[in-house]
């Protein structure tokens, strides 16, 4: 076994393909650096000062040279960029079926909840061969949510939401960092994904407390601030229906549109007159201070609930 490993262990889908890039670059940067020093020390010594060349003579550079080392970096660069777009594009277009798991980040720990209520703190247990999105939020400061041996990681803002995704292929125990200087414990802000068999993962949920699920609680908080008695569904509303609202694209009073996503809802819960929709007058007070973001991604899951209870799919 080597306790020194040059990488991190290979665990997940796209592992291999972003150390394939990795590795093509280093490949690529290593050949031309060799190519230039050969290059500098040929040239030194073959033009070097001798009394038969004191005088130096102006010479027209071969045009096939030229355009060597125009056209080959070009394909190069071509090459490499068409690469990094392909795995880009991998690592963030989110499969469908994922698993959703809902991740705050707060100086110094991550708080991970699972959509059927499980709540971890530092530590995530997921399934093998199973896609898992994480939504992530931050209560504080800007922090990162890495896993190196997934090679993903993704910055977690405070005021917005985010979102990444992986897919285990081993089962195991693997460390979880934040990759982004969060304050004086910065470096103790750690803890450990758990890869389990599909099997042992349900073994694993039906045993851990539960408690509310994520729409159970967003539905508490959506009547605890009375929020049905604006947006219930009929000519008298007050606000816009939630129902089948996930994915709709809505006309604002600034005359733009806007697609309503996750990020669109938590900015209408903490800041309501921010992007009105049309129709309606700004009557909405703002809940910012007043829900966590926990307590924002509990309702998004209970919105979430009423576009499925119509029988649609939300969009993330």
């Amino acid at each position: 076994m080597n306790d020194f490993p040059l990488f991190p262990e290979q665990a997940s889908s796209v592992a291999p393909l972003v150390d394939a890039l990795y590795l093509g670059l280093v490949a690529i940067t290593g050949a031309v650096s060799l190519l230039i020093w050969i290059s500098i020390f040929y040239l030194a010594i073959k033009y070097r000062r001798r009394p038969d060349n004191e005088l130096a003579q102006e010479q027209e550079p071969p045009m096939a040279l030229e355009m060597t080392w125009t056209i080959l970096p070009a394909i190069i660069f071509i090459g490499v960029f068409i690469a990094g777009a392909w795995v880009f594009f991998r690592m963030n277009r989110v499969p469908d079926g994922a698993l959703e798991v809902y991740a705050t980040g707060r100086q110094w720990m991550w708080k991970f909840q699972h959509p059927t209520g499980q709540r971890e703190i530092n530590t995530l247990h997921v399934p093998v061969g199973r896609p898992i999105k994480i939504t992530m939020a931050s209560e504080d400061v800007i922090h990162s949510l890495w896993f190196p041996s997934f090679r993903v990681k993704m910055d977690v803002l405070p005021n917005r939401f985010r979102s990444m995704w992986f897919e285990a292929t081993k089962t195991g125990s693997y460390h979880i960092f934040c990759a982004e200087y969060c304050g004086t414990k910065h470096s103790g802000m750690i803890g450990k994904v758990v890869v389990m068999e599909p099997s042992d993962y349900e073994i694993w949920l039906s045993g851990a407390p539960a408690g509310e699920t994520l729409e159970q609680a967003g539905g508490r908080l959506f009547r605890q601030f009375n929020c049905h008695t604006c947006h219930e569904q009929g000519p008298t509303a007050r606000g816009p229906s939630l129902h089948e609202i996930l994915g709709k694209t809505v006309k604002l009073k600034s005359g733009e549109t806007i697609t309503v996503d996750e990020g669109y809802l938590r900015e209408s819960i903490l800041l309501s007159t921010a992007k009105v929709v049309a129709g309606y007058e700004p009557v909405m007070p703002t809940y910012q201070g007043q829900i966590s973001e926990e307590g924002v991604l509990q309702l998004i899951a209970y919105i979430k609930s009423l576009t499925r209870q119509e029988g649609k799919s939300p969009q993330p």
